[in-house]
C-alpha cells in the first residue's frame, strides 16, 4: 500500500486533515465493498476528513450483504458512521441498477456523483477527490461520451493541460515508482500520429511541475521512452526516434539544464531498473524519479507486473488533487465480498498526503 507520510499529514484534530470527498463511482461495481472495506481502518478514518459521495442506501444494501457474506470476519465501516453526501436520483434510475451489470442507470448514477463532487471541490469544500472505478460504456450508454473520468476532472476544472500519472509505493524497498503516460486511452494505431513535440514537452512540463510541487523533488532524474522497438535502431525499426523524437529531447537537454532527462530509453529496458529498485535485487539500481510512457500499455503493463493491487491514479494537472484505484469495475465480483481494496486505502493515502504537500508549500511561501 502507498504509506502516508505522518509528518505531513499529522494525526491531530480532523479539522487540519486533508478533506477529501470519495465518490462512489459505478454503483454496480465494486466500489460499495472497497470503500466500506478501506474505511473500515481506523487509520484512515482519523486522519483523514472523508466523505463519500454517492447513494446511502447502496452503501446500506451492500453493508448488509457483506456482513451476510463474511460474518463479520471482514472489517466493513458502518454506512451510519460515515460522513456522506447522499446524491439525489430519479426513482426509475435507482430502481434499474443491477449489481453486477453496468448499464444505462449505472452510468447516470456515477456520472450525477462525479459531477457532484467535483463542483464542490472547484466550490472549496473539498481539497481533494478519490474516485472508485466507473464503467465508460455505461457512461455511454446513459449518453455522456467521455473517454473516462479524467477527461470530465480537466473539462470541468477549465483546464487543457493535464495528464494520467501511476503512483506506488514498494512494499518490499519503499521505493516509490511514477509513471506518467504521454497518451492515454486511444487506438494503438494512433499513438504515433498523435505524439508530437509540442505534446511531450507538455507531458514533461506536467510530470516536472507534479515532483516539485506534490513530491518535494527539485532538478529530478526523467526517464523517457522510445516508441519503437530498441528505439527504431538508428531508423531500422521506425523512424520516428530520429524523425523528432531524439532532437526533441536533445533541444529540451537545453532547455532544462538543471534536470536530467535520459533517453529515448528502449521501450523494453526501459522497466528493468524500476523492477529491480521495486523487488531490491540489484544494488546498482539508480531508478529514476519519474518515467514518462509514451502509450497506455506501454507504461501500465509494467506498472501492474509490479503494482497492481497498489498502484494509485493521479491525475495532474488539476486545481486540486485527484487519485483512484487503479482497477476497474469488476462487475464480476460484485457483491460477492471477495474485492481486495488495498488500492483503494492506498488511493485515499496518497490524496492526503498529496493534498497536505500542497498546503505545507502554501504555508512556507505565505
Amino acid at each position: 500500500m502507498y504509506q502516508v507520510n505522518q509528518n505531513l499529514v499529522g494525526n491531530s484534530s480532523l479539522q487540519n486533515c486533508p478533506r477529501l470527498a470519495l465518490t462512489l463511482g459505478d454503483p454496480a461495481g465494486i466500489g460499495t465493498e472497497v470503500i466500506l472495506k478501506a474505511l473500515a481502518d481506523q487509520d484512515i478514518r482519523q486522519n483523514f476528513h472523508i466523505t463519500v459521495v454517492g447513494s446511502l442506501d447502496l452503501l446500506v444494501q451492500t453493508h448488509t450483504k457483506l456482513l451476510s457474506l463474511t460474518n463479520n470476519l471482514v472489517p466493513l465501516a458502518n454506512p451510519a458512521e460515515l460522513s456522506v453526501i447522499d446524491v439525489p436520483l430519479p426513482k426509475e434510475i435507482q430502481a434499474e441498477i443491477i449489481i453486477g451489470r453496468g448499464n444505462q442507470a449505472s452510468g447516470a448514477a456515477s456520472f450525477a456523483y462525479m459531477e457532484y463532487a467535483i463542483a464542490q471541490t472547484l466550490a472549496g469544500k473539498f481539497d481533494g477527490i478519490v474516485t472508485a472505478p466507473i464503467a465508460k460504456s455505461a457512461w455511454k450508454a446513459a449518453g455522456y461520451s467521455y473517454p473516462g473520468q479524467t477527461e470530465l476532472l480537466a473539462e470541468k476544472s477549465g483546464v487543457e493541460r493535464f495528464g494520467m500519472l501511476f503512483v506506488a509505493r514498494s512494499p518490499y524497498t519503499g521505493w516509490t515508482l511514477r509513471a506518467l503516460l504521454a497518451t492515454t486511452h486511444i487506438p494503438l494505431r494512433q499513438v504515433a500520429y498523435t505524439l508530437t513535440p509540442q505534446l511531450l514537452s507538455k507531458k514533461l512540463d506536467l510530470l516536472v511541475e507534479c515532483l516539485e510541487k506534490d513530491f518535494g523533488i527539485e532538478n529530478g532524474r526523467i526517464a523517457i521512452a522510445g516508441l519503437n522497438p530498441h528505439s527504431g535502431e538508428q531508423g531500422q525499426l521506425g523512424s520516428e526516434e530520429i524523425d523528432w523524437l531524439i532532437p526533441w529531447l536533445e533541444q529540451e537537454r537545453q532547455n532544462r539544464p538543471n534536470l536530467h532527462l535520459q533517453g529515448p530509453i528502449p521501450p523494453d529496458t526501459m522497466w528493468v531498473k524500476p523492477g529491480q529498485a521495486w523487488y531490491g535485487n540489484s544494488q546498482n539500481q539508480n531508478p529514476a524519479d519519474g518515467y514518462l510512457a509514451l502509450y497506455h500499455d506501454q507504461g501500465l503493463i509494467p506498472v501492474k507486473l509490479m503494482a497492481f493491487d497498489r498502484a494509485v491514479n493521479t491525475t495532474i494537472g488539476l486545481p486540486f488533487v485527484r487519485t483512484s484505484p487503479d482497477h476497474g469495475t469488476a462487475f464480476d465480483i460484485a457483491d460477492k465480498g471477495i474485492a481486495d481494496a488495498t488500492s483503494m486505502k492506498a488511493a485515499i493515502e496518497l490524496a492526503a498526503e498529496l493534498v497536505s504537500q500542497r498546503l505545507a508549500k502554501k504555508l512556507s511561501n505565505a
